[in-house]
């Protein structure tokens, strides 16, 4: 049985609730859901190599724009293979971003035959959710990384910067997926209450330690190591720590006007609801 439908009390499955396959059909099943997904970021990564050269222009703006006035910033290529392997990563990562949505749907759908059918009705409410949320936590930090760049440029003098184009790439990469994995942490939450594994209750308990923890872990993903991005990060991500909090009492809530509305003794049919006739 299902474990949301033990939590909520549910019955045995029927057979349309819950799908018996052998381990041959999983692996099968597992193998089809591979392929597709390295046929989906294939294509996203041909669109990327395509996509490349507007991305380092992008960059190299980016750090213009961030430069400290008296120094002169400028993406360069130490080596002959170096712009090449950089634009083979950028086009691997840039699709493996591109069709994102597609993989976590890929994901979910091979779970899908061990779940109830209301289980099944999440799929589209956590693959947009995870997707949007990485999104905007990659939008926070592209705003954010000028002024990290700017900030750690500062640091190191009134000196000229010359970044070579994989490192510099790498670390705008990194920065942005550590924001989006960072938007991730009230979605595993939420699947945690979900599922039974914690309630509100405990969320409100940990508030404190959830803030170290947020912070420290905020550190870890910024690869600046600057007090700026390291701010700008762990303030949304304590206030989605709240959020899930929130969706915590929210939800109980309901569940327990559902239960006392189930538990209400029903109007006989027929009855005018007067003590006389």
């Amino acid at each position: 049985m299902s474990l949301l439908a033990r939590i909520h009390g549910e019955d045995k499955p029927s057979e349309d609730d819950l799908e018996s396959m052998t381990l041959m059909e999983h692996l099968r099943e597992l193998r089809s859901r591979i392929i597709r997904s390295a046929l989906a970021v294939i294509v996203g990564a041909v669109v990327m190599w395509f996509v490349y050269p507007h991305i380092v222009s992008v960059l190299q703006q980016m750090l213009e724009s961030s430069c400290p006035a008296s120094a002169e910033c400028r993406v360069m290529a130490t080596n002959p293979i170096q712009a090449l392997s950089t634009r083979l990563t950028v086009s691997a990562y840039g699709g493996v971003g591109l069709v994102l949505p597609f993989l976590l749907w890929q994901l979910w759908q091979f779970i899908t035959p061990g779940l109830y059918t209301k289980e099944r009705r999440l799929a589209a409410p956590f693959v947009i959710s995870s997707f949007v949320l990485f999104l905007l936590g990659a939008a926070l930090a592209w705003i954010t990384l000028p002024k990290a760049i700017y900030f750690l440029a500062r640091l190191g003098g009134d000196v000229d910067q010359f970044y070579a184009v994989n490192e510099y790439t790498a670390f705008v990469v990194k920065t942005a997926v550590g924001f989006g994995i960072g938007f991730q942490f009230p979605i595993l939450l939420v699947f945690l209450q979900l599922i039974g594994v914690i309630d509100y209750r405990h969320l409100t308990r940990w508030r404190r330690h959830a803030f170290v923890v947020i912070i420290v872990g905020a550190a870890i993903i910024t690869p600046g190591g600057d007090m700026f991005s390291l701010v700008v990060l762990s303030v949304p991500m304590y206030l989605l720590y709240e959020s899930s909090i929130i969706f915590g009492w929210v939800r109980e809530r309901r569940i327990r006007k559902r239960k006392r509305a189930g538990d209400a003794p029903s109007t006989p049919p027929g009855s005018t609801g007067s003590a006389g006739g």
